[in-house]
């Protein structure tokens, strides 16, 4: 058995079942945990970006850029 500590405890008042879970849903969020919605990044941000390989310009690069290969 384990010795688990309740997340949430009410000292004061008496909450209706709705307002606990507003409550729940609230502090949740502002964890960060497992409830809240999985963070989604932009093609920009993505951190293979990064590891391209270098530009090499030289004689007509810019020309030969558009020519299909």
């Amino acid at each position: 058995m384990t010795d688990e500590h309740p997340a949430l405890r009410i000292v004061k008042g008496d909450p209706t079942p709705e307002q606990l879970a507003a409550l729940v849903a609230v502090v949740a969020a502002a964890s960060g945990g497992e409830a809240s919605a999985p963070r989604r990044t932009t093609e920009w941000a993505r951190p293979a970006r990064r590891l391209r390989a270098p530009h090499h310009p030289g004689l007509g690069a810019w020309r030969a850029s558009g020519l299909p290969r």
